[in-house]
């Protein structure tokens, strides 16, 4: 028996409806993907992560491997990371960055331990439905904040799909790991009480991981992770 059209239509859709961030650029020009990016486990199948535990929470590889370049910014300056096809679900665009400490080497540097800081997250606008600004584009700006040290960093993007996120575990990650060299900065190092690790950052009851967006509708969310640092 042929699948009926609405199976067919469905499966489609579904495949449409995932994404990746493979890409990073300053000032107006694009760039290629996966350049400045170290490519992610979905590369290929668009997938995503729904295990807050895995390791692939951290940059979405299974496996370390760098990027093909390191995007030299200035701090203080916006970026833009982009998305492969548009962002199409509901849900928070967040971004952590991570220095690699003085005398190692960025390609070989994994992120472990409690050095990410966030340096953005999106909240909704809420009414008879909670709306995304995130929710069908394919390129989000986020600032370098000017008071950072300068050096190398990791900025992970992640963005969470929040659309069956009733159940525990369905809430779906898309992430990926940008390579920076920041110059220009300043002093400033975040305070322990602004970093987290990945995994350890969330826990799938989190109230902005485990949600029914639908209904009732949400007069306010949580964004997971820590407060968003700012100089």
């Amino acid at each position: 028996m042929l699948p009926s059209i609405s199976l067919l239509l469905a499966a489609a859709l579904g495949t449409s409806a995932h994404y990746t961030f493979p890409k990073v650029w300053a000032n107006s020009g694009t760039t290629a993907d996966w350049q400045y990016v170290r490519r992610a486990d979905n590369w290929q199948s668009n997938g995503f992560i729904d295990n807050v535990n895995s390791q692939q929470i951290r940059c979405f590889q299974s496996s370390h491997s760098p990027a093909q370049s390191t995007l030299s910014v200035a701090a203080g300056t916006t970026i833009t990371y982009g998305s492969a096809p548009n962002v199409f679900h509901p849900g928070p665009m967040q971004f952590y960055l991570a220095r690699i400490p003085d005398g190692q080497n960025i390609n070989s540097w994994t992120g472990e331990g409690a050095v990410w800081f966030k340096i953005y997250h999106e909240q909704p606008t809420f009414g008879s439905q909670l709306t995304w600004a995130s929710n069908g584009k394919s390129s989000f700006p986020v600032k370098i904040p000017s008071c950072i040290k300068s050096g190398n960093y990791l900025l992970r993007a992640e963005h969470i799909a929040l659309h069956v996120a009733q159940s525990s575990g369905a809430a779906q990650f898309y992430i990926s790991c940008a390579q920076l060299n920041i110059t220009g900065g300043g002093s400033t190092e975040p305070g322990s009480n602004y970093k987290v690790s990945f995994p350890g950052a969330y826990k799938a009851s989190d109230p902005g991981i485990l949600i029914n967006i639908n209904y009732p509708v949400p007069t306010s969310y949580k964004n997971p992770g820590p407060s968003v640092f700012s100089c």
